[in-house]
């Protein structure tokens, strides 16, 4: 066997063991299960956590109703009357649902050219990146999941606007992703794999 195709092979075999996250872990309702199935999501979580001040528990709250932890999670396609394909809702790709536009500012301002949505260190380090550019221009604690939420879905400017109040489905949303931080918050305190 050459070189060159032992080399191939090793490598074939090498990348087939990376983590491909193509499904959400299972038990989504305990912070300590997810860590155990994905954890090189720890590792991701505490460096955004350390960088940005955003806190796991909100961190992991938002991605959970983003994706449900799935990496390569996109919108559903969008369709004329009913059977013809108009391509997907939006742009929103990856663990944290990141838009286009919005990605390739992150990936400008943090000088992060090579961050993939579909991997989580990335995908948190933008949710950090994000949550605390919401913190510094709508006065918003990195540690409120609610609206912190709420800025994500809606945008800086359409928070600021307030657009999310005429949204009850929303505001319902956004409770719920605030239970769901304070919930997680409360795993992570008992989380073998988090201390």
């Amino acid at each position: 066997m050459s070189r060159l195709l032992r080399g191939l092979v090793i490598l074939i075999l090498l990348g087939s063991c990376a983590p491909r996250d193509r499904s959400a872990p299972t038990s989504l309702d305990n912070a300590c299960n997810i860590l155990e199935q994905r954890p090189h999501f720890v590792r991701a979580f505490r460096a955004s956590e350390r960088k940005w001040g955003v806190p796991a528990h909100v961190q992991m709250a938002t991605l959970y109703q983003e994706s449900k932890f799935i990496g390569d999670a996109r919108t559903p396609f969008r369709y004329a009357l009913g059977v013809i394909p108009m391509g997907r809702q939006s742009s929103a790709y990856g663990y944290a649902q990141a838009l286009d536009g919005t990605w390739n500012e992150y990936k400008s301002e943090t000088r992060s050219g090579r961050a993939r949505r579909d991997k989580i260190r990335d995908a948190a380090d933008f949710m950090g990146w994000y949550m605390a550019k919401t913190g510094e221009r709508n006065g918003v604690a990195l540690s409120d999941a609610r609206n912190q939420y709420l800025a994500y879905h809606e945008g800086h400017t359409g928070f600021a606007r307030g657009s999310y109040n005429q949204k009850a489905w929303l505001l319902r949303i956004a409770g719920e992703v605030d239970a769901r931080a304070n919930m997680y918050r409360s795993q992570l305190d008992t989380c073998r794999k988090w201390r």
